[in-house]
């Protein structure tokens, strides 16, 4: 063979060679990929979609198709993308349908965003998943941010937000810091909101963030209002709290701890330390121990600071203590928003006792009840008729009370178009756990501000900061009529006076138990003022 034939197969075997090792290593190191920008971490599915993907979560399978066909629909008009950004996978069947009212809620509330007036912009929205208690945040806030540059995505706010914890936190920080807007739509944690001052102005740690939902702060003031009008003075307390670092219940310990007792003092704060918000550990043996230090006190109101797996072992452990005539109101957080669903027959049995008699009734402030506005309503009306002697006029009706009312009329009527259309949500939304109705809302405060930052020319788009410097705008005739109540945002993107629904979880005597609105509580003590012109602090 010829030298020069030597040398070219020599060549040729090279190139073949490092061919094959370039290939070898982009196979290797290819991400395992679940779906188009979605990768597989470790067995989680992390990352943006807006296509329909599920995230190997069935239960949100036809929410998120619905989302994908909305998507579609708007593709071809003047659109901005929203992401929202929770949790998606889950081993505990109760999450996974926590997921869907989430979802439901989120499909809802851009269908209505997207209707308006036939106004631009349109809202795509994307499902982001960040992993179990938000672990793989990083690598989906850097999706983020690309999308936030991309001419094509223009992201221009991210939602959703159900879990105030360290990374939670970590998260809507490096948002904001990118001048991303953030509509934190579940979140009520203390520490993930900006701090408003008394002259009216606000210390914006989180430049660009707003929130709907009060914090544990208000809805603790709140919960104290609701109370105070029932004889509190009455009551005997005494605080449980997790002490596990999390956001959540640090703050709702320390706003129960804030609370002015006018009763007889109860026993001593006492503490447990669960291993994390969906594992028991030896939660239940801790339990058994404080349960029987409260029964030997003359304890009968518990503040629960704590999430809603260990609220239903604490409260299944106090009925089981045996204190001979007893009964015990637990008083909790948000969070307890989802204790029904996960309660069973025999877990609504042990509250009540052999007797049948209820040992143990849940009492927290809910974010939202879809029954609020009606109870609320027909309440005041009937106290109007007893000092006005007549009936109201329509002009009299308190705004505070019929605008969410008819918000809440909007939506059910939306539901039933989805329904009658055929468009599959997975179930039809169930509005008593206040998710659907509370990210909905966040979706059209969204489009509110989207819709007012637009500038003349149809065919633009608003930027990711003509979006931040509309929310402390959403007040007084800019309000928006939510679903939960009106929301009126502060210069700290916080919600004014935004009422707390108090609600009870009740065994009854037999049967499941009921969730039952009781009531209203107000942060400031009294309900928003016309319009929701937030007054000043000299008001």
């Amino acid at each position: 063979m010829p030298r020069w034939r030597k040398i070219l197969f020599s060549l040729l075997g090279a190139a073949a060679l490092a061919a094959g090792l370039v290939l070898g290593y982009l196979l290797v190191t290819k991400p395992d990929t679940c779906a188009d920008g979605v990768e597989r971490i470790d067995g989680e599915c992390v990352g943006v979609n807006g296509e329909g993907y599920d995230f190997g979560t069935p239960e949100i399978t036809d929410v998120a198709r619905a989302i994908a066909r909305e998507n579609k629909r708007i593709e071809k008009q003047p659109y901005v993308t929203v992401a929202m950004m929770l949790p998606l996978q889950s081993d505990r069947e109760a999450l996974r349908r926590q997921m869907r009212s989430d979802l439901q809620g989120a499909y809802l509330g851009q269908r209505q965003a997207n209707a308006g007036e036939g106004e631009p912009p349109k809202i795509r929205l994307v499902l982001a998943n960040p992993g179990q208690d938000y672990g793989r945040q990083s690598k989906v806030v850097d999706t983020l941010l690309r999308m936030a540059a991309s001419p094509e995505d223009r992201l221009r706010a991210v939602t959703g937000f159900n879990l105030s914890l360290a990374a939670t936190e970590t998260a809507v920080t490096r948002l904001t810091e990118n001048r991303i807007p953030v509509l934190a739509a579940r979140i009520s944690g203390d520490r993930i909101a900006n701090q408003d001052r008394p002259d009216g102005m606000a210390k914006l740690r989180f430049p660009g963030l707003a929130r709907i939902l009060p914090t544990n702060d208000d809805a603790a003031r709140a919960l104290a209002d609701f109370n105070g009008e029932r004889g509190r003075q009455n009551l005997r307390t005494v605080l449980v709290y997790d002490k596990r670092p999390d956001g959540y219940n640090e703050s709702l310990a320390k706003a129960f701890s804030r609370i002015e007792e006018k009763g007889p003092a109860g026993p001593a704060a006492m503490s447990f330390e669960s291993p994390s918000i969906d594992e028991a550990g030896s939660t239940g043996n801790q339990f058994t121990q404080t349960a029987n230090n409260i029964c030997d006190s003359r304890a009968d109101t518990v503040y629960f600071a704590g999430r809603t797996l260990h609220l239903r072992i604490f409260a299944l452990k106090l009925a089981e203590v045996g204190c001979k005539d007893r009964h015990y109101t637990i008083v909790s957080g948000s969070d307890a928003a989802s204790l029904r669903q996960d309660m069973t027959e025999k877990d609504w049995a042990r509250l009540r006792g052999d007797d049948g008699r209820p040992k143990v009734t849940v009492q927290y402030a809910a974010p939202a009840h879809p029954d609020a506005w009606t109870t609320e309503l027909a309440a005041w009306t009937k106290r109007y008729r007893a000092t006005h002697d007549r009936e109201p006029a329509d002009r009299d009706l308190p705004q505070y009370l019929t605008e969410p009312k008819a918000a809440l009329d909007a939506l059910r009527q939306q539901i039933s178009a989805t329904e009658n259309e055929g468009t599959k949500l997975g179930s039809t939304p169930d509005l008593a756990d206040s998710r659907t109705m509370l990210v909905h809302d966040g979706l059209i405060t969204i489009g509110k501000a989207l819709h007012q930052a637009q500038k003349n020319d149809p065919e633009s788009v608003p930027s990711r900061e003509d979006l931040g410097r509309q929310w402390p705008l959403l007040q007084s005739r800019h309000r928006v009529q939510g679903t939960s109540g009106l929301i009126c945002l502060t210069t700290g993107g916080n919600p004014y006076d935004k009422p707390a629904a108090i609600v009870e979880l009740d065994p009854g005597r037999k049967g499941p138990g009921t969730l039952k609105f009781v009531g209203l509580g107000w942060p400031t003590g009294k309900p928003q003022p016309q319009n929701c012109v937030i007054p000043s602090s000299t008001s």
